[in-house]
């Protein structure tokens, strides 16, 4: 009875049987093209989703132009603090050099005093012995008895004198010697500062690039045909352009237009201008300091250089180059700084214009001073 139902039982499948095996051969072929069109489609839906994935997580060129300006702006903070580091490790340097030579001038002469003291050792020595104060002095620590008072006590005046003077110049020695020990560890430190901020500047600029290269050649040209319009007329690298008929000064090499160059507070202001007007066109190379290209500072302090000034090198410390200037009072000549940490500086000529280096890629240009974040303007004395 058991056996008999047993047989009238039909198997029960797996859910995937009907798809895997089992009936007739049409119905194998059927069942093996619903499991090939399953697969295309879920094949078709997994590439649907990864292309939209990829979709989503490509930026816009708009995008792009963001993080590329805010890269920029961070090198530039990086490039100000490298050329910070470096204006002080050239001085260090100088400092060393210098600290070298005195050190060398003090050696000589004390080794002419300790010869003075052999000579009146010799004498004395000749004459029936030598005073205990010229043997020590004479040997390996003499200093020993310069630390003391007691030794001028122990000599007799032309003795004393030359003890004197040897006690002198060994002090002088030491201590030219200690301040140049201490120049080579500031060296040292200012120099892993620099090799530091030349890391981060690299790294920046190199984001920076990589990004671009994501773009089009075609986007990239929009990009920059942007930029440029932004940044004014055109100009060639004499500062001649389609602007010419509204320059900020007339008279001065380079500026154009029917405004008098009376406009610059001073015949300096006016050199420095004329200076930026030559370096139009010029490229932006991070630490640069011309003549043929210059980082934004550097193009400052070339400028004003020109005029007779000498600016500090980096933008923290030109702003203090002279008294501030309200935005409403600014003149050819002001040097006028851009964000919160004032990593940026630009030469400002008139009209609401500057001339500045923007970043790598995009030449010495004239810009109107809107198109960054306004901080603040010097006038340097």
């Amino acid at each position: 009875m058991t056996a008999t139902v047993a047989s009238h039982r039909k198997p029960r499948q797996h859910p995937l049987a009907a798809l895997t095996g089992g009936g007739s051969r049409s119905a194998r072929t059927a069942r093996t093209a619903a499991t090939l069109a399953l697969a295309g489609a879920a094949t078709a839906t997994a590439t649907g989703f990864e292309g939209t994935a990829q979709a989503a997580h490509r930026p816009t060129p708009a995008q792009v132009k963001d993080r590329v300006d805010a890269l920029h702006q961070e090198a530039e903070v990086a490039t100000q603090n490298y050329n910070g580091a470096k204006e002080s490790a050239d001085t260090a340097r100088e400092e060393l050099s210098r600290l070298q030579d005195e050190a060398a001038r003090r050696t000589r002469k004390l080794n002419a005093a300790r010869t003075e003291l052999g000579t009146l050792a010799a004498s004395q020595y000749r004459s029936g012995g030598v005073d205990p104060a010229v043997r020590l002095l004479l040997s390996a620590d003499p200093q020993r008895y310069l630390d003391g008072a007691a030794v001028l006590e122990r000599t007799g005046s032309h003795q004393a004198t030359a003890v004197a003077g040897y006690a002198r110049r060994l002090g002088s020695v030491r201590q030219v010697r200690q301040r140049a020990e201490e120049t080579v560890e500031r060296l040292a430190d200012t120099e892993a500062k620099l090799k530091k901020h030349r890391v981060t500047v690299v790294h920046k600029l190199g984001a920076a690039e990589e990004l671009l290269h994501r773009l089009t050649a075609e986007q990239r040209q929009r990009m920059a045909a942007r930029d440029g319009a932004r940044s004014g007329p055109g100009q060639d690298r004499t500062g001649h352009g389609a602007g010419r008929g509204d320059g900020p000064l007339d008279g001065i090499p380079g500026g154009a237009g029917g405004v008098a160059a009376a406009q610059a507070p001073s015949p300096r202001a006016a050199r420095a201008v004329a200076f930026a007007y030559s370096a139009l066109g010029k490229p932006y190379v991070w630490g640069a300091t011309g003549p043929s290209a210059y980082d934004c500072s550097g193009l400052t302090q070339a400028a004003w250089k020109a005029g007779g000034v000498a600016l500090p090198r980096t933008t923290y410390t030109q702003i203090s180059s002279g008294p501030r200037v309200n935005r409403s009072q600014l003149a050819p000549g002001d040097l006028v700084f851009f964000y919160s940490g004032i990593s940026h500086v630009g030469l400002y000529v008139g009209n609401g214009q500057m001339i500045h280096a923007p970043h790598p890629g995009a030449p010495v240009r004239i810009a109107p001073i809107d198109q960054m974040p306004f901080a603040a303007a010097t006038r340097p004395a």
